[in-house]
C-alpha cells in the first residue's frame, strides 16, 4: 500500500537512498554478521557518512534538522529491511541514548557528547534496565553518591543494546530516596575506572546486536556529566520512552510485512498435491488475514506518528500501537513459519530469523503488560 497521505517526495528520496545503501553495505554481509553475532564497527561511520545518523538533530551538532516524524519512520522501516532487527537495535542505539542529552543537557554537554556520535566516531547506549528492575524504572538500584565534584556509582545494568562496545552510556542512577523522585541521569564514559562489561548476553534473536550486562564498582563520574537537575531524571526517561515505543511498533509492522512477503513468494512457488500452496483456499485466506492485520497496524502507527508530529499527547495511543503491532507481528511470523513448513524452521529461510527477532518487540521499551497498565490509568479504568 502507498500511504501517500503520510509520505511525499522527500520521504521517497530518503527511502530510495537507504535502500541503495543497504544493497551496497549491508545485504551482502548480513548473514555473516548474524552468524558472528557482531557487525563491523566501521558500519557506524559509513551510516554517518551517508547522512543517515543525524536525522532530526540540530545542524550545530552535525545533524540534519527536521521536525518530520515520518522521515524517521522511513528510516526505521528501511533499516529493518536489512533483514536483521538486531543490526537496527545497535546501529540505532544513539536514537534512545542522545535525546536525554539533547533535551536535558547543557550546551557544553551537547557539544561534547552528540557530534562524535552523529559523525560515527563514537557509540552511545542507553543504560536503564537492571537485573531486578526492567519495566519498573522507578525502582532502579544503581546508586550514585555525591562526593565533592564527583558521583561514586555502584550497581549493574543488563540487556543494554550496544553495551559491549559503547563509548559512553546515558545512565539512570539513584541519587536520592526511593521511587521516581530519586532518579537522575549521568553520562558515564566507558573508560571510567571501575566500569566493566560483565558479559555479552547471547540471545534467542537480534544476533547481530551486541547486548551487554554491565557493572559499576566505585566509578567516579564528574557531576558535570549529570543531565539536568538531580532527581529529575525519571521525567527525561519517560519522555524518551514515547519515541522508543513508536519505533517498536513500526519495527513490528515492518517485520510482519517482510514475513508476509516471504510467505507469498514461497506459497506461489511451493508445489503440493499437484498445485501451488496458493491454490489452496486455506493458504490464500491465511495470507489475506496476514495482509489485513498488517494494514491495520501500519495505519494506526502512522496516525499515532501524525499526532506526535502535531505535538499531541500520545501516551495512550502509542502504548496501544506498540501492543497491537507486536501482537500482529507475533501472529504473522507464526503463520509465516507454518506456511513454510519445515523450511520455516531452517536458518537459510528469512522467516526463521524474523520469528526469533520479533519475540523481543513485545518486551523491549516496556512490556505488553506495562503498556496495558499505562493505558488503563489513562482511561481511568
Amino acid at each position: 500500500m502507498s500511504f501517500q497521505e503520510y509520505f511525499g517526495e522527500t520521504h521517497n528520496i530518503l527511502r530510495q537512498s537507504i535502500r541503495t545503501f543497504m544493497e551496497r553495505e549491508v545485504h551482502p554481509y548480513i548473514d555473516e554478521w548474524e552468524d558472528k553475532e557482531e557487525f563491523p564497527r566501521e558500519l557506524y561511520k559509513k551510516v554517518a557518512e551517508a547522512g543517515l545518523t543525524g536525522l532530526g538533530y540540530p545542524e550545530e551538532y552535525g545533524g540534519t534538522p527536521t521536525a518530520d516524524v515520518f522521515l524517521k519512520v522511513v528510516f526505521m522501516e528501511e533499516f529493518v529491511r536489512s533483514r536483521s532487527v538486531g543490526l537496527v537495535a545497535s546501529l540505532g542505539s544513539h536514537a534512545i541514548a542522545l535525546p536525554p542529552i539533547l533535551n536535558m543537557g547543557t550546551d557544553e554537554q551537547k557539544k561534547r557528547f552528540i557530534p562524535p556520535v552523529l559523525a560515527g566516531d563514537k557509540i552511545a547506549a542507553l543504560a536503564i534496565t537492571e537485573p531486578d528492575a526492567g519495566s519498573d524504572v522507578a525502582n532502579i538500584r544503581t546508586r550514585a553518591v555525591r562526593d565533592g565534584d564527583e558521583y561514586v556509582v555502584n550497581g549493574a545494568k543488563t540487556f543494554i543494546s550496544s553495551g559491549c562496545r559503547a563509548d559512553f552510556l546515558t545512565t539512570a542512577v539513584r541519587t536520592g530516596g526511593e521511587g521516581y523522585g530519586g532518579i537522575s541521569i549521568l553520562v558515564i564514559e566507558t573508560d571510567t575506572p571501575g566500569f566493566q562489561v560483565s558479559r555479552k548476553i547471547r540471545k534467542m534473536g537480534w544476533h547481530a546486536s551486541d547486548t551487554g550486562e554491565l557493572a559499576f564498582q566505585d566509578c567516579r563520574v564528574p557531576v558535570a556529566n549529570r543531565l539536568g537537575e538531580e532527581g529529575k531524571g525519571f521525567y527525561g526517561i519517560m519522555e524518551n520512552f514515547q519515541w522508543e515505543r513508536l519505533v517498536m511498533a513500526v519495527e513490528a509492522a515492518e517485520v510482519a510485512q517482510m514475513a508476509y512477503e516471504e510467505s507469498v513468494k514461497y506459497a506461489k512457488e511451493r508445489q503440493a498435491f499437484g498445485k501451488s500452496l496458493t491454490g489452496f483456499q486455506v493458504t490464500r485466506h491465511k495470507l489475506v488475514d496476514m495482509a489485513t492485520k498488517i494494514e491495520v497496524a501500519r495505519e494506526f502507527n502512522y496516525r499515532v506518528a501524525a499526532k506526535m508530529q502535531a505535538g499531541r499527547n500520545v501516551v495512550t495511543e502509542v502504548s496501544m500501537a506498540k501492543n497491537f503491532a507486536c501482537e500482529v507481528c507475533d501472529q504473522v511470523v507464526y503463520d509465516a513459519v507454518q506456511i513454510h513448513g519445515g523450511y520455516g524452521y531452517a536458518r537459510e529461510y528469512l522467516v526463521e530469523r524474523l520469528y526469533r527477532d520479533s519475540r523481543i518487540l513485545s518486551i523491549g521499551g516496556g512490556t505488553t503488560e506495562i503498556m496495558k497498565e499505562i493505558i488503563s490509568k489513562t482511561l481511568q479504568i
